[in-house]
């Protein structure tokens, strides 16, 4: 008679047998950052997330240090949009200008991670220059280098390339290395899915396309063998750390790509699983909780050394972990 149940007795020994451990080091958390000063800005679609001004984003960060939460994800919300997205590499941009702020208030305390897209910065809201409404693969790829460059330049840790072009990381890669950055990492959405579950995400930053959608560029969400293949061609490139995007339902590509790599892989927990989450809580239809410490718990079970997560300040505020 073989008995598992002996080494689930109680809290102890299931503790000491755990075979997925989870710890405040491993999360990310995003922050949307907008013009103007004093603004704290619900999301009216991701509660409990809001618009941060620079000042203010200062004093939340400040907070989620206290706590432990020592590594954040910048997203530029509100500066000018164009078809070229010019907005995106200049210098006084607001995401450049927070990083800025943020490593001469907290120096290397806090680790940024930028995210390097143009869809906020362009007119039409796509993550590139488009050509006859298609987007021109390599003029983005030289945008997104110089985006990237711009960023490190102010005092970025990582940055977080999510525009899907080929060949992009390359591009960064040399780019940095020419300019003397050569320690700025590169975290790839090596696997962003065309997925419904941005919908909360594309209010909060403001960068739903106004015509046609993603997926020529973005992932097919039917092709894990192309999914494999697109992180390892980044791994190639020069990437540090692997991104799947979304994460729920995806856990799948993140197990596959675990054995396939010897990076570290990250996961999104994306906006509509956060948001869905929060809604059924709010209803009393589920124990808000043990949901969300189940969620983060299957991406470290698939391999997921990185988690970005918008939850991870009620883990850790509630003492969740």
């Amino acid at each position: 008679m073989h008995r598992p149940r002996r080494l689930r007795k109680n809290p102890i020994v299931r503790e000491m047998v755990a075979e997925t451990k989870l710890s405040k080091d491993m999360f990310v958390y995003p922050y949307f950052v907008v013009p103007g000063n004093n603004v704290t800005h619900a999301i009216d679609a991701m509660p409990g997330i809001s618009h941060f001004s620079t000042d203010t984003l200062l004093k939340d960060v400040e907070k989620g240090l206290n706590l432990g939460v020592n590594k954040i994800m910048l997203f530029g919300v509100g500066d000018e949009k164009s078809e070229d997205a010019k907005s995106a590499y200049d210098t006084n941009s607001l995401v450049p200008v927070t990083v800025r702020e943020l490593k001469k208030q907290f120096g290397d305390d806090l680790y940024i991670v930028t995210d390097v897209c143009v869809c906020s910065y362009t007119n039409h809201g796509h993550c590139g220059i488009m050509h006859n409404d298609y987007v021109h693969n390599d003029a983005t790829v030289e945008l997104i280098a110089k985006m990237a460059l711009n960023h490190s330049e102010a005092g970025a840790d990582m940055l977080a390339p999510s525009d899907m072009m080929d060949g992009r990381v390359a591009a960064i890669r040399e780019k940095l290395d020419g300019a003397g950055f050569e320690n700025v990492a590169v975290m790839s959405h090596a696997t962003k899915f065309a997925s419904a579950y941005y919908g909360p995400f594309r209010e909060a930053a403001d960068c739903a396309p106004n015509k046609g959608d993603r997926k020529a560029y973005q992932m097919d969400f039917r092709n894990p063998a192309e999914a494999l293949r697109e992180a390892l061609l980044d791994e190639a490139e020069g990437a540090d750390v692997l991104m799947v995007k979304p994460g729920l339902a995806y856990l799948d590509v993140i197990a596959k790509l675990k054995q396939n790599t010897k990076l570290p892989i990250a996961v999104y927990n994306v906006s509509g699983e956060y948001s869905m989450i929060k809604a059924a809580a709010e209803k009393g239809w589920i124990d808000e909780q043990k949901v969300v410490m189940e969620t983060m718990f299957a991406f470290a079970r698939a391999g997921a050394s990185i988690i970005t997560t918008y939850h991870i300040r009620d883990i850790v505020e509630n003492k969740w972990i």
